[in-house]
């Protein structure tokens, strides 16, 4: 029920550009979340997702994060981890058009699931590193066997929790342009990433947390995040929500239509 009231509270406060003074969020909104053309490599990624949909294979997994409102037993589908943790082709190609736009050198992608999302940001920007981290053995296998498929170079998949990512690997990253927050959906554990992630970033950083509503924790954790000093400009999607830390702007939040 909440979800449904927020989806509503959203749809009344969202502005398209018409409502948007401020130059860098109309220029992204233009460039970005108002863009629809489409590019090849959309047609490829699909594929493969359409291919995942219609699989009738069953694994095991284990999930380290919130779990999931969809899929109550460990005992899952690939079809159905497919639909239910994978994002829809308008956010991912809009995740596409936001690397594309930024042109980021260094991205982060906590929770890989079955590598939809990797793709296209990994597809965006060739001279990319993506480095995604998915803590299922079984559903890094699959994202593996996806970028192998597609011949992806500039991915790297990191089969390990987030936390001993974070104790293990995350000190070889010298500086983050891009991170996507997309797992283990709880209020501690997202305020935990941000805290470990923030000493990389710097002033052409984008945050990106997905789910912002998908549960009051989600909601309370996107808040906090907000109102910090260092986030001068904030975007609320619905879907997900964009984080910036440009120096000398005014700090301002919007909601956006996509």
């Amino acid at each position: 029920m909440n979800y449904i009231i927020n989806f509503l509270k959203h749809k009344l406060k969202a502005k398209n550009q018409h409502g948007i003074h401020s130059p860098f969020v109309f220029d992204l909104y233009n460039n970005v979340l108002a863009n629809r053309i489409p590019f090849y490599i959309f047609d490829d990624i699909e594929s493969i997702r359409a291919k995942l949909l219609l699989s009738p294979q069953n694994i095991t997994i284990t999930d380290l994060g919130a779990g999931s409102k969809k899929m109550a037993s460990n005992r899952r589908k690939i079809a159905d981890i497919t639909k239910y943790t994978s994002k829809k082709p308008k956010i991912a190609q809009l995740l596409f058009r936001l690397v594309n736009y930024l042109k980021p050198q260094t991205i982060l992608e906590l929770g890989t699931s079955v590598g939809i999302s990797s793709m296209y940001m990994a597809a965006s920007n060739s001279r990319a590193k993506v480095i995604t981290v998915e803590g299922d053995p079984k559903i890094a296998q699959i994202a593996q066997i996806n970028f192998d498929k597609l011949k992806f170079k500039n991915i790297r998949l990191i089969n390990k929790s987030f936390e001993a990512f974070f104790e293990h690997d995350f000190d070889k990253i010298d500086r983050l342009d891009f991170v996507f927050i997309d797992g283990n959906h709880q209020y501690a554990s997202t305020i935990n990433y941000f805290n470990k992630i923030k000493p990389k970033l710097h002033e052409k950083s984008i945050v990106i947390i997905d789910d912002i509503y998908w549960s009051k924790e989600m909601t309370k954790a996107w808040k906090e995040l907000c109102a910090l000093l260092e986030v001068t400009v904030s975007i609320d999607i619905f879907e997900m929500g964009f984080l910036f830390f440009k120096p000398g702007q005014v700090k301002e939040h919007f909601f956006l239509k996509i």
